[in-house]
C-alpha cells in the first residue's frame, strides 16, 4: 500500500537537520521540507554566491530588497534539500529551470522538485516516484466572498463549499486553492490551467481526492493530495506516482547522468584518461 504523504519537515538553516528528511525520502518516495526565511538569509549575500550558481545573475537583477532575500533564501533551501537528498552538498546541485519557471536539478531527471513561497515560509518538495507540486498560503488569506469561488470553484465545490457553511467557508477555500495550484504545479502548467476544469473532493483528514467539475472521481489511484497546517500557513502537496516503484540509491553518482557527473566534478569524459 502506497504511504500517505506525511507531515511538511522542518529544516531550521543550513545544517538541517537532514536525516529525517532523507529517511522520509528513503521511506515513502517523497518529502516537504519547510524553512522560515530569517533561517537561510546568510549575514552576507556574497556569502552565498558560490552556492547560487547561474540563479546570481538572476538574483541581482532583482530591485527590491525583500524580493532579493526571499530568492536568496528558497533556492539555498532547495539547493540543500537536493543535495541531501542525492547525497552530495549543495555547490554541485545545478538548478535550472522550464520554460513556465518551474524548477528541476540539471542532470537528476530521477528526482522531482517543487519550490513555494510566501511571506516568511518556504516550502520544497522532492520525490522519486514520479511528479511533485506544492504550495503555500496564509491560512487566514482573505479568499471566500472576493469573487475567488467564481474563477476557480467548479459546481460540485461550490456546493462543498455552501455544505460546510460560513464558519469554514473562507478556510476550505485556501485548502482547495492551494490543492489547485500543488496540482498545477506538478502538471508543470502552473496558473495556465483553469482552475474550473478540475475540483477537489475534501476529506475530514489531511486528505483529498481529485474529481471532475461534476463531482464525480477521476479514476486512477496515481495521484495523492495532502494539505498541512504549519504554523500560520497552509502547505498543499500533490504527488503522481508513475509507478515504475521507488529507487533505493539516490546518491549523486547514481542518479547523475555520468557526462554531466563528469562535468561538473571537472572529471574527464568517458574513455579518455586523463594527460599528465
Amino acid at each position: 500500500m502506497t504511504p500517505p504523504i506525511a507531515h511538511p519537515l522542518p529544516a531550521d538553516g543550513p545544517r538541517g537537520p537532514w536525516g529525517p528528511i532523507s529517511d522520509e525520502l528513503a521511506r515513502s518516495g517523497n518529502v516537504v521540507v519547510y524553512g522560515v526565511l530569517s533561517a537561510w538569509v546568510p549575514k552576507g549575500a556574497h556569502q552565498a554566491r558560490p552556492l547560487l550558481g547561474r540563479d546570481w545573475n538572476r538574483y541581482e537583477t532583482l530591485a527590491h530588497p525583500k524580493m532579493r532575500e526571499r530568492f536568496l533564501a528558497s533556492r539555498l533551501l532547495l539547493r540543500h534539500t537536493a543535495a541531501a537528498a542525492i547525497d552530495t552538498t549543495p555547490d554541485l546541485v545545478d538548478l535550472a529551470y522550464q520554460p513556465g519557471g518551474r524548477p528541476f536539478v540539471r542532470g537528476c531527471d530521477q528526482i522531482d522538485v517543487s519550490l513555494s513561497h510566501t511571506e516568511d515560509l518556504m516550502v520544497v518538495g522532492i520525490t522519486h516516484s514520479g511528479r511533485i507540486g506544492v504550495d503555500v498560503e496564509l491560512a487566514d488569506r482573505k479568499l471566500a466572498g472576493t469573487g475567488s469561488e467564481l474563477q476557480a470553484c467548479t459546481p460540485f465545490e461550490k456546493r462543498q463549499l455552501d455544505a460546510g457553511g460560513d464558519a469554514v467557508r473562507n478556510d476550505n477555500l485556501v485548502r482547495m486553492w492551494t490543492l489547485k495550484e500543488a496540482y498545477s504545479k506538478a502538471l508543470g502548467q502552473g496558473l495556465r490551467f483553469r482552475f474550473t476544469e478540475f475540483g477537489f473532493a475534501l476529506n475530514e483528514s489531511e486528505g483529498a481526492t481529485l474529481v471532475r467539475p461534476d463531482g464525480t472521481p477521476v479514476g486512477g489511484q496515481e495521484w495523492r493530495f495532502g494539505t498541512f497546517g504549519v504554523d500560520r500557513y497552509v502547505v498543499s502537496v500533490a504527488v503522481h506516482d508513475t509507478g515504475f516503484g521507488s529507487r533505493g540509491d539516490l546518491s549523486v553518482g547514481t542518479t547523475l547522468d555520468e557526462g554531466m557527473l563528469d562535468a561538473l566534478l571537472g572529471g574527464p569524459p568517458q574513455g579518455i584518461q586523463p594527460t599528465s
